[in-house]
């Protein structure tokens, strides 16, 4: 986890940095590429004795489909438009959605340690993605000869 923690928060500026020539399609695809090879030996050694439901393809395409392909590209769409240090803060609210949607949808148990990891985690978002207040001109000190 920590080392998936550190690619959210050096891949946008890695991106911006030194792959500003590269198609965002083209990133992505290799991105991918290179997490399914590194997966690959994890998952034959845990494949399933059968085939798994349609229900569950059906889920694990939409989630491969909507949010990884869609949300990538959005990201990086997102990057371009405001930056990669202010993209970042996107990562940093999903683990608030995904509590909110498990409220909502699955019926779990809102505590308070959920409220105010949310209020942190939105009061820190206000303040990374705040824009600085431009500063005011310099006026020239009038000096009166006497």
């Amino acid at each position: 986890m920590a080392l998936v923690a550190v690619g959210y928060a050096l891949g946008p500026a890695v991106l911006r940095r030194y792959l500003t020539d590269v198609p965002s399609v083209s990133v992505i695809g290799i991105s991918l590429a290179a997490c399914a090879i590194a997966y690959a030996p994890f998952a034959v050694a845990r494949w399933p004795n059968v085939i798994p439901s349609a229900h569950v393809l059906v889920s694990v395409g939409l989630l491969a489909v909507v949010c990884t392909a869609i949300a990538f590209l959005l990201f990086f769409a997102l990057i371009e438009r405001i930056g990669p240090v202010r993209a970042t803060v996107i990562t940093y609210i999903n683990p608030a959605v995904a509590a909110a949607v498990g409220i909502a949808i699955l019926h779990e148990t809102f505590t308070v340690g959920m409220g105010v990891g949310f209020a942190l985690v939105l009061a820190g978002s206000v303040l990374a993605t705040r824009r600085k207040a431009p500063a005011a001109p310099a006026v020239a000190e009038k000096k009166t000869f006497e």
